[in-house]
């Protein structure tokens, strides 16, 4: 009878690379979307009390 759960295959230093990659570029597009929200809403309450110049 074969085994249910065989051990996993370890992953070579280019594929861990790659997969660490990708989760810095996905970190990195929330972190830069985070800052422009944050911008935004700075901006906007910003033009609602009257402290932008129009």
């Amino acid at each position: 009878m074969a085994p249910l759960h065989s051990a996993p295959l370890p992953e070579t230093d280019e594929a861990l690379a790659r997969r660490r990659r990708g989760r810095n570029l996905a970190m990195l597009v929330v972190l830069i979307a985070l800052a422009v929200l944050f911008y935004a809403i700075a901006m906007v309450k910003m033009a609602n009390t009257g402290h932008l110049p129009s």
